[in-house]
């Protein structure tokens, strides 16, 4: 495999090094940037844009919501932690069997 990715890596460098393969570069190149430029292309980019922020928009949301809700029991875990009347006493240090 790594003997293949090796050839190929060569052989697209001898292509591209050389006259007609940067003449062909230059006509690939060309004829891409048509493509990434014409209408149905830059119309599905557009649509890709939208949904893509609605996601972000949606899943920060839902990080904001949790996030709250997170803060909201750790709020309410201390203000409980600060009550003595719902703390529960600690135990016992007299050895085991003890009452």
């Amino acid at each position: 495999m790594k003997k293949l990715l090796l050839i190929g890596a060569a052989a697209a460098g001898y292509v591209l090094g050389t006259k007609a393969g940067r003449e062909r570069y230059e006509q690939i190149r060309r004829h891409s940037s048509k493509v990434w430029n014409s209408e149905p292309v830059q119309h599905g980019v557009h649509e890709a844009e939208g949904v893509a922020k609605h996601a972000a928009s949606a899943a920060g949301s839902k990080v904001a919501d949790a996030a709250s809700t997170a803060g909201s029991r750790v709020a309410a875990k201390v203000r409980n932690d600060d009550d003595p009347s719902t703390s529960t006493p600690p135990p016992s240090s007299a050895g085991p069997g003890v009452n």
